[in-house]
């Protein structure tokens, strides 16, 4: 008989962290998150999105054994400065039944429906960052590159025959770094950084305040108004965020475009350490830290993950600057590949500079939208 019940303890959020060693214990290409790591971020540690408003998890299961999952919660910041009555969930993942997809919906949208909220919006990161964003629905034809979404082919079925509909895609494309056109973009930028006057500089953990206010700024100015998913995170969010990713920097895959000492752009890319995370099991002890010492030093790729520029010097190819002296450093690093993800739909002018570099669209992740 299948039941839906909402997690109330510590050990019943250990099995929802469980449940995906279950459902692709024969897939080749899932990569294991960290166990403890995950327990934590689900507790609110340091994560922006549950600080933000209500939230709960729930479990389906099949007499005893647990068959799906499901995190739903508001997000007030976002509603409040977009004018919005929505909730979101997130996380969800479920073996191929329809029944059991059908009822952990029907529980999130109950329990948003009892806080006054009239749309359903998701998959969104749990932690409101740009990890397990969406539904893989193009792109099954190998791992996922860090933090991003993975999942069986039938998940997309799962939504649509629940009502659910597209709200935006997110694209990533595949970089090869070999393929560079070293010459030809070299030039256009030392033109371009020369007429307009601006530089590019790699990220300085000895000044991480300065770096962090500077990229606060350049958000606050970059992010339109018209983009009804994002709006400028804090100080604090940023902090969180930075926090979340401290493990995975690598300072020479982090650059700022500033003008003049003010900040117009900048660039966050992180080694793929799921090359590595794949070996582990979910586990650094007792021995897997072992493996990670010694597999980190075999990471051959990165993942660009967030590029912005303020209005001002869109059209200056400052976005290609900073794209050209990442790929310089990944090819210096022994990087045989780059993704730039995941990048929305709507936001063209990162879709055309990952072009301009090379990038190649593989893989598409659904976000998806119902009325209740």
């Amino acid at each position: 008989m299948l039941q839906i019940k909402e997690i109330k303890k510590k050990q019943e959020l250990k099995d929802f962290i469980n449940l995906q060693w279950e459902i692709y214990k024969n897939d080749p290409y899932w990569v294991p998150p960290l166990r403890w790591p995950l327990f934590q971020t689900l507790q609110g540690k340091n994560n922006p999105l549950l600080a933000s408003g209500p939230h709960t998890f729930f479990l389906a299961f099949s007499g005893e054994q647990v068959v799906g999952r499901i995190l739903v919660g508001v997000n007030t910041k976002l509603n409040r400065e977009k004018g919005k009555k929505e909730g979101y969930i997130s996380l969800f993942e479920a073996v191929n039944d329809e029944n059991v997809a059908t009822a952990l919906f029907e529980a999130a949208i109950e329990w948003l429906r009892q806080r006054g909220l009239n749309t359903v919006v998701g998959p969104v990161s749990p932690t409101n960052g740009d990890d397990n964003r969406g539904i893989l629905i193009k792109g099954y034809n190998g791992p996922p590159v860090l933090m991003n979404s993975y999942n069986p082919p039938y998940y997309e079925k799962l939504f649509t025959s629940n009502g659910f509909e597209k709200n935006m895609d997110l694209l990533a494309f595949h970089l090869d770094v070999e393929k560079l056109d070293d010459a030809r973009y070299g030039r256009i930028v030392a033109y371009a950084m020369k007429k307009f006057n601006f530089h590019i500089d790699r990220f300085n953990k000895k000044k991480l305040e300065r770096e962090i206010r500077d990229i606060k700024e350049i958000l606050d100015l970059s992010m339109p108004e018209s983009w009804g998913h994002l709006t400028p995170p804090s100080l604090e969010e940023i902090r969180a965020e930075i926090y979340t990713l401290a493990k995975f920097v690598d300072p020479d895959l982090v650059y700022i475009a500033r003008s003049k000492g003010q900040p117009i752009g900048f660039v966050v890319a992180l080694p793929d350490y799921n090359q590595v995370l794949k070996r582990l099991n979910g586990r650094l002890f007792p021995f897997g830290f072992i493996k990670y010492f010694w597999y980190k030093r075999k990471i051959n790729g990165a993942r660009v993950f967030i590029q912005f520029v303020v209005p001002k010097y869109r059209n200056k190819a400052v976005n290609s600057a900073i794209y050209h002296r990442l790929m310089i450093e990944t090819r210096k690093k022994g990087y045989i590949y780059g993704e730039g993800s995941t990048i929305a739909e709507m936001n063209k002018e990162s879709i055309r500079s990952v072009e301009g570099v090379g990038g190649k669209l593989y893989r598409v992740y659904r976000i998806y939208q119902k009325a209740i």
